[in-house]
């Protein structure tokens, strides 16, 4: 009986994050549909595009994979727990990864209404 419920609670929960998705799509697209409908404009509830989310992602991928490589060299030179140095390498490096690609995509923002 444990079994069970140890395998269908990953597939409840997989299916229930899909279909909460596609419900709030539905909703959202019922209700551009209502107000094109009313002639109200939709141009202000689409959001804005904000650059830089694809070399936030890259950096932050770049510093999970080097927090990931300096925690394998201080696991095997140091006496530090394995589960608290991995977790601690990851959180930081992905988070400078982070910060530096805000950085660059506030840097761009910058640029272009400067350029505008």
């Amino acid at each position: 009986m444990r079994e069970v419920i140890a395998v269908s609670i990953p597939i409840i929960i997989t299916l229930g994050a899909f279909a909460m998705i596609v419900i709030l799509r539905r909703l959202e697209h019922l209700e551009k549909l209502k107000m094109i409908e009313k002639g109200m404009d939709i141009s202000k509830m689409q959001k804005p595009h904000k650059p830089g989310g694809a070399i936030k992602f890259a950096l932050m991928a770049i510093g999970v994979g080097i927090g990931l490589f300096v925690a394998s060299i201080l696991d095997s030179y140091t006496e530090i727990d394995n589960e608290v140095l991995y977790f601690s390498m990851i959180f930081i490096c992905g988070g400078a990864g982070l910060f530096i690609g805000n950085e660059i995509a506030d840097k761009r923002i910058k640029e272009a209404e400067k350029n505008q």
